[in-house]
C-alpha cells in the first residue's frame, strides 16, 4: 500500500515538473491566446451551415415575416488591408449587429422547432463572437438611430438568403478580422 502511494506521489511530482518545464522553455514562442483560436470560429461557421441546411429542408413554419437589412459579405482585400483594425472591427461589429437583428426577427416568425434550435445557436454564437471582439480590446459597437445603413448593406427577403449571408459574413470579414488581430499574432523572437 505504501509503495503504491509513493509511486503515485512520485508520478504526480514528475508530471508537475514536466508541466513547469514546458511553461518555462525560453526558446519556444508562446502559444496563441485561446480567444484567438480560429477553431472556435470554424465551429460557429459549421453551426451556421447546419442552420442553412435545416432551412433549405424546412417545408413549413420557416419563413421570414419581412425583408431585412444585412451586411455586405463581399470583401475587396486591397481596401480591407488599408483599413485600420478599429475600422475593420467597427465594420464587423455593425454587420454582427444587423445579423443579430435579422436572426431575431426570423426566430420570432419561425414555428419549426428544429429550426428554432439552430437559430438559438446562431444567436448565441453571434453574442460569443462579439464577446471575443471585446476581449481583443476593440471598441464596442453602438448603433446609431436605426443602425447602420448604406452601401455596406443590402436587403434579403428569404430566410435562406439571410442564413447564406450569415455563413458568408463569418467566413469572410469575421475570419479576416480575427486572423489579423494584433493581439492574436505570435511573437516570433
Amino acid at each position: 500500500m505504501c509503495v503504491c502511494v509513493c509511486v503515485c506521489v512520485i508520478a504526480g511530482l514528475f508530471a508537475l515538473l514536466l508541466i513547469v518545464l514546458e511553461w518555462t522553455q525560453p526558446c519556444l514562442p508562446s502559444p496563441l491566446r485561446p480567444i484567438c483560436d480560429l477553431r472556435v470560429l470554424n465551429h460557429f461557421i459549421k453551426e451556421a451551415r447546419d442552420a442553412e441546411t435545416a432551412m433549405r429542408s424546412c417545408l413549413e413554419g420557416c419563413s421570414l415575416s419581412e425583408s431585412v437589412t444585412v451586411p455586405q459579405t463581399r470583401v475587396d482585400f486591397e481596401i480591407w488591408e488599408r483599413k485600420t483594425a478599429e475600422v475593420q472591427a467597427q465594420e464587423v461589429q455593425s454587420g454582427l449587429w444587423l445579423l443579430h437583428q435579422a436572426l431575431s426577427l426570423l426566430q420570432s416568425s419561425v414555428t419549426n422547432t428544429a429550426l428554432q434550435s439552430h437559430l438559438d445557436n446562431s444567436l448565441r454564437n453571434l453574442l460569443s463572437t462579439n464577446a471575443v471582439l471585446r476581449s481583443l480590446n476593440f471598441q464596442e459597437y453602438v448603433p446609431t438611430d436605426g443602425g447602420p445603413a448604406g452601401e455596406d448593406t443590402w436587403r434579403v427577403s428569404t430566410a435562406t438568403e439571410l442564413l447564406q449571408v450569415y455563413v458568408n459574413f463569418l467566413r469572410g470579414k469575421v475570419h479576416l478580422l480575427l486572423s489579423g488581430a494584433q493581439a492574436c499574432q505570435q511573437d516570433v523572437s
